[in-house]
């Protein structure tokens, strides 16, 4: 029992190399991670924009993996860190600020993929040639933004993922 737990340890781990190598791959042949830091005009500190990308990737792999050390929340009202009686309300608006904050940055990224993905293979200008769109290309791109934004706040304002319907 003992070998077959340290053989699907080992396997995991290695599945778990591999999964990431092709994410940093895409990152990388993509080009985003040197885009940000241009437009950031810090070129300098690509490595440490690379570093914070990996460490960001373990540090999300090691709280899903091992949920029960990750439980900040239950430590934090355990404990009751904030104080007597104060504690449970003070996380739960802590909690929706981090929440709020890491969705923000977590769509940016997502977003900013997307589009690199797309503009690396041409998708936009060659679709637009080919249904004849001239004018308003930039107005279609926010429409389709837009949408995708009212969307999501419809499905966390809704439950959709509560319940699966709305």
């Amino acid at each position: 029992m003992f070998l077959k737990h340290i053989f699907l340890g080992a396997m995991g781990i290695s599945f778990g190399m591999f999964a990431a190598g092709g994410v940093f791959t895409v990152l990388i042949s993509v080009g985003l991670i040197p885009r940000f830091a241009g437009k950031m005009h810090v070129s300098s500190k690509v490595f440490l924009f690379e570093e914070a990308v990996v460490f960001g990737t373990l540090l999300g792999d090691f709280i899903s993996v091992f949920e029960r050390h990750g439980k900040l929340g239950e430590f934090v009202l355990k404990n009751e860190l904030f104080g007597q009686g104060r504690t449970e309300e003070t996380w739960y608006v802590a909690g929706t600020a981090i929440i709020v904050v890491f969705g923000f940055f977590a769509g940016i990224f997502v977003g900013c993929l997307a589009l690199a993905i797309a503009e690396m293979l041409n998708t936009i200008p060659i679709f637009s040639r080919r249904i004849g769109f001239r004018h308003g290309l930039g107005i279609a791109v926010l429409a389709v933004a837009l949408g995708k934004a009212v969307g999501s706040l419809l499905y966390f304002a809704k439950a959709v993922y509560l319940y699966g319907g709305m």
